[in-house]
């Protein structure tokens, strides 16, 4: 398996998946539909890249065929939760009709392997429509498992630390500008992840593949009090913040593993860190006991939060 495309290759994630990759000796093709975008990945990553849009099933066709990969990594999504929201029907055609593009294709020209890129908000009690699209495509791919000659699987996390869009971009941009952060929610709690537990999680999963044909794969991730957050950072940049309006389908807790999935979800040890594998129809001999969210899950020492906001990614491009 040599030949790799990634999805959404001109996101935060993909560009350092694509870069991981190819620094492992595979041949990576990025693609993604903004083309200056694209430019920057390719500077960025030297991985060669395309233009291709997952909405368009012969856009996807065209450049499978093109290219011929033994392996789609599926990053490209709508993401944003008030932007889902406001824009359900762009949401459903990225990541559900988009989803369903990727695996007809990969399916119909005999790719090996798809790998989806899922999200914390797609746990039982989806609360928001970014989750909703997000847990169709994971039932989507487990669910295709087994009828034909491609394997389908899943990894599922939950924020990443500075990428696109991020709460922490979001408030390093207010600090700069009037040096007062607003916050929707100092009282919600997250789980945090930095980019390279990401990449590494989607390694652990291509490489242990067959083990993992037609499941999701989650790890142990800490979590944070959005105020511990706000109190650290404001104290280190001597900033204010401020509580203002909620906005449309956030929740206070995230889930990486729901209480629905519990009989269906075991533990797993890979690179002596505690991993989850979620099979919807096969129950676990020894399920987890119960659910893992951002509130109850191990929280980030103060140090570790220092660490993540000193510490953004270089400039990309």
């Amino acid at each position: 398996m040599n030949n790799i495309l990634i999805t959404g290759g001109t996101g935060f994630l993909g560009k350092r998946l694509g870069k991981k990759f190819k620094e492992l000796g595979y041949n990576v093709l990025l693609t993604g539909r903004n083309n200056k975008q694209n430019f920057f990945a390719e500077k960025f990553s030297g991985c060669e890249v395309c233009a291709m849009d997952v909405a368009n099933i012969e856009s996807v066709r065209d450049t499978v065929i093109t290219y011929q990969p033994d392996a789609i990594i599926h990053a490209a999504a709508t993401k944003f939760v008030d932007r889902a929201e406001t824009y359900p029907l762009e949401t459903v055609d990225i990541n559900v009709v988009g989803s369903q593009n990727i695996a007809r294709v990969a399916i119909d020209k005999g790719v090996q392997l798809v790998i989806g890129i899922s999200t914390d908000k797609s746990a039982p009690p989806v609360r928001n429509t970014y989750g909703l699209t997000k847990a169709l495509m994971e039932r989507l791919f487990c669910s295709l498992e087994g009828k034909s000659n491609t394997h389908f699987l899943c990894v599922r996390y939950g924020n990443v630390a500075w990428s696109t869009g991020s709460v922490l971009c979001l408030w390093k941009k207010m600090m700069a500008e009037t040096g007062v952060i607003e916050t929707t929610g100092p009282e919600m709690t997250r789980f945090f992840f930095t980019v390279d537990n990401a990449v590494d999680l989607v390694r652990v999963a291509f490489d242990n593949r067959e083990a993992l044909y037609g499941k999701i794969l989650s790890r142990q991730m800490k979590s944070a009090n959005l105020e511990q957050i706000l109190k650290i950072w404001t104290e280190i940049e001597k900033a204010s913040y401020k509580k203002v309006q909620g906005r449309p389908g956030e929740r206070n807790d995230e889930y990486l593993i729901g209480e629905l999935e519990l009989p269906y979800t075991k533990v797993q040890y890979y690179n002596d860190i505690q991993h989850y594998i979620i099979s919807f129809n096969e129950k676990a001999d020894v399920p987890l006991a119960k659910p893992l969210s951002s509130a109850n899950a191990e929280r980030l020492t103060d140090d570790e939060i220092i660490e993540i906001v000193n510490n953004p990614p270089p400039e990309e491009v």
